[in-house]
């Protein structure tokens, strides 16, 4: 029996938040090493994981009886959190291109690339719609404008760009699901402010 975790379980479960900033400040570090090597050191995969963890773990802390060390307990959580998480990575990696697929994401994506033609009209255009993504992509996390200008610009493979990242391709094809939809709010959101004030 593990009475020394019981008796912090107890103080956790109580909101002792002295007790709560030991905890974290010794359990983070321990489960992110723990989760790394299983992430293929994958950092912000292995923190997501810990993060839900912790977060997990202390919701249900309730049903911890003692019978093996806290530690131990809150691991076998992240082994679960992790294969959860592996699983709805691959599951929206099979939606991913529905999204890629919507013409005025893609078309918008790829103005990136627009170079300028010899039409004055549809220059104009191009020019107006590439300042429009510009504006969008400044609206979005430095992370998610330089992921999609990889992606769409730079028109590197998943690939390249999770070495170049430093992270697998699970992490990046899930970094790019969540940039192209704060892409598209953004986008949409300027489009409909640039038509509020052509009124």
């Amino acid at each position: 029996m593990h009475s020394e975790d019981l008796r912090l379980a107890r103080k956790l479960l109580d909101g002792d938040d002295d007790a709560f900033k030991r905890f974290f400040d010794d359990y983070f570090p321990r489960l992110f090493r723990f989760v790394l090597r299983r992430a293929d050191r994958d950092t912000e995969a292995a923190r997501d994981v810990v993060q839900s963890t912790l977060l997990k773990g202390v919701q249900k802390l309730d049903s911890y009886r003692g019978e093996a060390s806290l530690f131990t307990w809150f691991c076998q959580i992240a082994r679960h959190e992790f294969s959860d998480q592996l699983t709805k990575a691959r599951a929206q990696d099979r939606t991913l291109v529905a999204l890629e697929n919507d013409p005025s994401v893609r078309a918008t994506l790829e103005s990136m690339q627009w170079a300028v033609e010899s039409e004055p009209d549809e220059a104009l255009q191009r020019d107006q719609a590439t300042d429009l993504v510009h504006a969008a992509l400044d609206y979005l996390p430095q992370r998610y404008a330089r992921l999609l200008e990889m992606k769409y610009v730079e028109d590197l493979p998943v690939e390249n760009i999770a070495k170049r990242m430093g992270v697998t391709t699970i992490s990046v094809q899930s970094l790019l699901a969540r940039a192209r939809n704060a892409f598209r709010e953004a986008h949409e959101t300027l489009t409909l402010g640039l038509k509020e004030l052509k009124r």
